[in-house]
């Protein structure tokens, strides 16, 4: 790496932190720390579900399953646009109707403090497991593309860095800042797909859109022979990117938490559906490289480029393909991508914390002698610290990481999915029935994840949420027919 990229580089790393800071101005209350003062643009809060939604793992995994498969992804971002359809439509107003800190408001009001505080624990768990495991992936190709340009910085180290320099800008500037600094990331590594893209396509040799098409590389769905195992069927992408999405968008504290921060009901919509617009582009521009390295390679399938793993092919192009100063450009897009979905992360599940176990809060803060705001920014560095902890246990198998990153958050989505659709459609749902259904269909779909394998490939993640949703109406339908049989068992006479 030469002394242009390494000045690319830095200066996004110096500059970006500081005006999101700039940007955000000053935070004076918790309120203002998490939830942004409620005055925030709406294509701003578009832009931050975007960059929150994807990661360093979008940025490389998508070009890789493109390499092999074609635009699966973009066929997944259909079921993305119906389920934020879905949200803006039914979702959205149950989060107008009253000041709510959490996603999990909702459900405390229908069923009480315990199904609330059950279900932030799970969006607590299952997201500190899939941001760690996006985190640790993520740092992965980075190092080795520093390691590449003969600047070898260890893996703990490079990951402590973009701990800390997140960490900074989101104590420092709250919401707000987590807010314009996506703003700022997604931008920078849309941009810096777009002139890959560009790049690849210039000089292609006459017949190069020809050979994509006949190789199927257009395709927007995939025909497997194990279903069950691909996410990117037309069932799969459709049917479960619609699940996927109104799980995610609708009752995830990490996607709900913006449109809690917008001006009003249109602009909490207007953010969310102008975000598919946006997830589409992105999933389009990286798609398309990933197709376009195929014809750099050679038109070979993966054995024969002499890389390990999908995830490595567009981080090898990165590192030997593109010229000086974009190189360091697109290092640091995928610094930006890793940064904005742990800002994100960070600043929701502070929210979470504060907003759902109020009670437990007010008691540490007082022993602690801290104020709301200052126990806020003491939980959002617990959260990094067990985030950087965490993400050192994982190690890197072989399947996609952004695939898996998407599984282990498929097994809190189904039964939250679940959760919410029996308290909007059902009056007469009961925390007596939910909340043991709900505790026993979350580890079932862990133990599901990890040991179900079609044909010897995981299960797919849309499969994941609909196990979950099947789950939790079977326990809980169980629950209320015991509730009814047994007493009418007791009072029949003995024969």
């Amino acid at each position: 790496m030469n002394m242009l990229d390494l000045g690319v580089m830095l200066a996004y790393l110096i500059g970006m932190p500081l005006l999101a800071v700039l940007l955000s101005g000053r935070q004076s209350s918790t309120a203002a720390y998490l939830e942004g003062g409620h005055d925030l643009p709406w294509w701003a809060l578009c832009l931050s579900m975007v960059a929150t939604e994807t990661s360093t793992l979008t940025v490389i995994s998508v070009p890789g399953v493109a390499f092999g498969n074609g635009m699966v992804f973009v066929g997944l971002a259909l079921g993305y646009l119906l389920g934020r359809a879905l949200v803006a439509w039914k979702f959205l107003p149950l989060y107008s109707s009253g000041h709510m800190l959490s996603a999990y408001d909702y459900l405390g009001q229908r069923f009480g403090s315990r199904m609330q505080r059950l279900a932030s624990a799970t969006f607590l768990g299952t997201r500190i497991l899939a941001e760690a495991v996006r985190l640790f992936a993520g740092m992965l190709p980075l190092t080795a593309m520093l390691a590449a340009t003969h600047m070898a910085v260890p893996h703990l180290a490079l990951l402590t860095l973009v701990v800390g320099i997140t960490l900074f800008y989101t104590l420092c500037g709250g919401l707000r800042a987590v807010v314009w600094s996506d703003a700022i990331q997604f931008c920078l590594y849309l941009g810096g797909s777009a002139l890959c893209a560009a790049l690849l396509m210039h000089g292609l040799p006459t017949g190069s859109f020809s050979a994509l098409h006949h190789a199927g590389k257009f395709a927007l769905f995939a025909h497997a022979s194990t279903p069950f195992s691909s996410a990117f069927t037309p069932i799969a992408a459709i049917g479960g990117g619609t699940l996927m999405t109104l799980a995610s968008h609708g009752t995830d504290q990490l996607m709900v938490q913006r449109v809690l921060a917008a001006r009003s009901l249109k602009d909490a919509r207007m953010a969310l559906m102008g975000s598919a617009v946006g997830v589409t582009a992105l999933f389009f521009l990286l798609s398309g490289v990933g197709v376009l390295l195929w014809l750099y390679h050679g038109q070979v399938p993966l054995q024969q480029t002499g890389l390990s793993s999908p995830d490595a092919i567009f981080p090898d192009y990165i590192v030997h393909g593109l010229p000086e100063g974009l190189r360091g450009l697109m290092v640091a897009a995928i610094l930006a991508a890793t940064m904005g979905s742990l800002s994100s992360t960070l600043s929701a599940m502070t929210a979470a914390t504060v907003g759902d176990f109020s009670g437990l809060c007010a008691k540490l803060g007082r022993m602690l002698s801290l104020s709301p705001l200052a126990l806020a920014r003491a939980l959002t560095v617990f959260w990094s610290v067990a985030l950087v902890g965490c993400s050192l246990l994982f190690a890197q198998g072989s399947q996609s990481a952004v695939l898996l990153g998407f599984s282990i958050a498929a097994c809190g989505y189904g039964p939250m999915l679940g959760t919410f659709l029996a308290g909007m459609a059902i009056p007469s749902a009961r925390a007596t029935e939910l909340i043991p259904a709900f505790c026993l269909t979350v580890p079932l779909v862990l133990l599901t994840m990890a040991t179900v394998r079609p044909n010897g490939h995981p299960l797919a993640f849309p499969w994941l949420i609909l196990t979950g949703i099947l789950l939790l109406f079977f326990f809980a339908a169980g629950l209320r027919l015991g509730r009814t049989v047994l007493p009418l068992l007791k009072r029949t006479p003995d024969a």
